[in-house]
C-alpha cells in the first residue's frame, strides 16, 4: 500500500489506498519510515510524498486507530525521519490532508497542494494529542493563532487560505503537480548529496 518509485536521486512515495482515502495502517506507516531510511542510506537527492486517488490522506484508518494506533509512537517516528533526511522533502498533496497524516506533510520542506485540497486536523474533537512536533511546526509556518485555529478550533482550511497562511507554497493543477514537484528538485539533482544536506542544515 505504499509504492516507492526511484527515478535517478528522485524517490517517490506513494500512498496507495485510494478506496479507503489513503488512511494510513501501522504496516504503512513503517513501510514509510523504511522507504525514507532507503532513501537517505541511498543518497536521495530529493524525496517527493504523494498520494493515489483524489485525497492525499484521511489520517489513520479508523479501525485501527481505535485499537490504538491514534496515539502510536510510529507518527513521530516517521516525522522525525523526513525532517531529518538529508535531502530535499516535498509533499505533493494531490486532495484533502486530515488528521495524522499532517505529520509527515509538515516535516516536508515544500509543500503542494491541488485546488481542492482541504485542511483539517480534528485532535480537540476526537480527544487526542497530537504529534509532539506538529504544533511546533504549524506555528512555524503559521503563527501560534492560526495553529490554534487548526488544533483547538478544528477549523477546515480551503487550498486557498492554507496557502495565504503559509501551510503550503503553492497551488498546483492535479495534471501538473508531479511535474512541478520534480520540476522543483532540479537544482537539488545537479548537486552533490553532501552540499544538498550542507545547505538544507543552514535553514531552521
Amino acid at each position: 500500500m505504499i509504492r516507492v518509485a526511484q527515478d535517478g536521486a528522485i524517490w517517490t512515495l506513494t500512498l496507495d489506498r485510494p478506496d479507503k482515502a489513503n488512511s494510513l495502517t501501522a504496516d504503512m506507516l513503517q513501510n514509510l519510515c523504511a522507504a525514507v531510511d532507503d532513501a537517505t542510506r541511498q543518497q536521495a537527492c530529493a524525496i517527493i510524498l504523494t498520494g493515489a486517488g483524489r485525497v492525499f490522506s484521511a489520517g489513520a484508518d479508523l479501525e485501527e486507530a481505535r485499537a490504538g494506533l491514534a496515539t502510536s509512537p510510529l507518527w513521530e517516528d516517521l516525522s522525525a525521519r523526513i525532517a531529518q533526511a538529508r535531502c530535499l522533502t516535498i509533499a505533493a498533496l494531490n486532495g484533502t490532508l486530515a488528521g495524522g497524516a499532517f505529520g509527515m506533510a509538515l516535516a516536508c520542506d515544500l509543500r503542494l497542494c491541488v485546488p481542492g485540497a482541504k485542511f483539517f486536523y480534528p485532535v480537540m474533537k476526537l480527544g487526542f494529542l497530537p504529534q509532539p512536533s506538529d504544533p511546533g511546526r504549524l506555528a512555524a509556518l503559521m503563527g501560534p493563532a492560526r495553529a490554534k485555529m487548526i488544533l483547538m478550533a478544528g477549523t477546515r482550511v480551503e487550498a486557498e487560505e492554507a496557502r495565504d497562511w503559509g501551510l503550503v507554497d503553492r497551488i498546483v493543477a492535479p495534471e501538473n503537480l508531479m511535474d512541478t514537484a520534480q520540476a522543483l528538485c532540479a537544482d537539488a539533482l545537479s548537486a552533490q548529496p553532501a552540499h544538498v544536506a550542507a545547505i538544507k542544515r543552514l535553514v531552521p
